[in-house]
């Protein structure tokens, strides 16, 4: 269970906060929902809350998990899909809609490897900035800093 004022990951529209917890009468039963207002959209969602674990909503990762993010960032030697941009867009878009930050960082990774052996495409590029995006927040708040501190500490894996 998720409190009021709680931030949860919701796959695929990454940090969302748990504005209220609502009853609902659907189909004469009683159904409790958790209203999340998306942090990077303006979108708010009603998910039951007998649901949420099918969905994948999770909680923002721990900091002693940090380190396994940054590990799989700064991975090199891992075979980077060489086929048609689409079929690489559609495998990256699963990894991403499944909301974990595992999956995730390793878009962004394979992504940011293949941008220095060719041209990505637009929506490639896209989605290099969607899954920094994602990972940048959940990472700052499991160590509870800024994110200019976490897209710093990224940009100097990268660049090593």
């Amino acid at each position: 269970m998720f409190k009021v004022g709680e931030s949860a990951v919701y796959p695929a529209h990454g940090i969302a906060v748990v504005k209220r917890i609502d009853e609902r009468e659907i189909g004469g039963k009683k159904k409790t929902f958790y209203v999340l207002q998306i942090l990077e959209r303006n979108l708010t969602l009603m998910v039951p809350t007998d649901n949420a674990e099918a969905v994948g909503l999770r909680s923002i990762i721990s900091d002693t998990e940090v380190p396994k993010v940054y590990s799989i960032l700064k991975m090199r030697d891992v075979k980077i899909d060489q086929t048609t941009w689409n079929r690489r867009y559609r495998d990256y878009m699963e990894k991403i809609k499944t909301g974990s930050i595992y999956e995730i960082s390793q878009v962004l990774r394979d992504l940011f490897l293949l941008r220095h052996s060719k041209d990505l495409s637009f929506g490639e590029r896209k989605m290099l900035d969607e899954a920094k995006a994602l990972i940048v927040k959940e990472l700052s708040l499991a160590k509870r800093t800024q994110e200019s501190v976490i897209e710093q500490e990224i940009q100097t894996i990268f660049m090593s």
